[in-house]
């Protein structure tokens, strides 16, 4: 049977340590006692119009439900351990917010949270704005949709990752990354993809400098770039751009086919290049 708790108001330790089978609406947690860990251990919960200012509130929860929950910027490390959840409509300002974390769907936030999703599993986000550091740093099987992310140095280290229908302005993104997908987006910053093995750009706008070095196994398909230079140095690189690349250095295999090239650099390289550039032809 199902407990309900209502327009409650807490800041002790540990609330609700080890709650089950429980619906918690209209509470507060937060005050001068400054508790941590509020529902830790919880099993199989829902949190419906829910505000916190406390740390730590759920760790080592299993099958929680969360709307329109509140966590300002003292509700650091959120989410930890936690395991098959859902949050809708929610907010999540704490810093390193889901951490460890598995099966977790989280659509139409609102997210400030440097280092989120770090070391985690079948992550979902859709329709959301993100703002973070080393977003998803080493995480695995990450799927992004409709979402607006501002941040620095995201996905490192990431092992399957689906992108679609987003915009990601980031100082860099997807170093070391493995297995990842982008679909319809724009990606915005400096340096994007070093050292990534199996990345694929469907239909992408790309923008920044120094693009897409050191790359295995790279593919881009029917993309644009625009404020690139010095891209796909020491690549395997299958591509097919749209439009103007300001200047390709040293790709290393493969073909990329490009309408305009504003430089062609084949110098001072380190290996043997026999990468093919092509202008295309109308």
């Amino acid at each position: 049977m199902f407990r309900r708790i209502m327009n409650e108001i807490h800041d002790e330790e540990r609330a609700f340590y080890h709650l089950e089978d429980a619906t918690v609406v209209d509470c507060t947690f937060a005050g001068p006692a400054d508790g941590e860990s509020s529902f830790k251990e919880g099993r199989n919960l829902t949190l419906d119009n829910v505000s916190f200012s406390l740390r730590y509130p759920l760790w080592h929860v299993k099958k929680f439900k969360l709307y329109y929950v509140t966590m300002d910027e003292l509700t650091r490390a959120a989410l930890w351990y936690c395991v098959d959840g859902i949050i809708e409509d929610s907010t999540l300002h704490g810093i390193k917010a889901v951490r460890e974390c598995e099966n977790i769907k989280i659509s139409n936030c609102d997210i400030i949270s440097p280092e989120f999703g770090w070391k985690s599993k079948n992550i979902s986000l859709v329709n959301t704005s993100i703002i973070a550091e080393y977003l998803f740093f080493d995480s695995k099987n990450i799927s992004l949709d409709e979402v607006r992310m501002k941040g620095k140095y995201s996905f490192q280290y990431v092992d399957g990752l689906v992108i679609e229908h987003s915009l990601l302005d980031t100082k860099d993104a997807f170093w070391h990354s493995k297995n990842v997908t982008v679909k319809d987006s724009t990606i915005k910053g400096e340096y994007l993809g070093w050292f990534s093995e199996g990345l694929t750009l469907i239909r992408c706008t790309i923008i920044g400098t120094q693009p897409l070095c050191y790359c295995k196994n790279l593919k881009l398909i029917d993309c644009q770039m625009e404020d690139c230079d010095l891209a796909f140095e020491y690549s395997d690189v299958e591509a097919r751009i749209f439009g103007k690349v300001d200047s390709i250095k040293n790709p290393h295999s493969g073909r990329i086919v490009v309408d305009e090239v504003g430089e062609i650099i084949q110098e001072n390289s380190i290996m043997e290049n026999n990468a093919v550039i092509e202008i295309a032809k109308d």
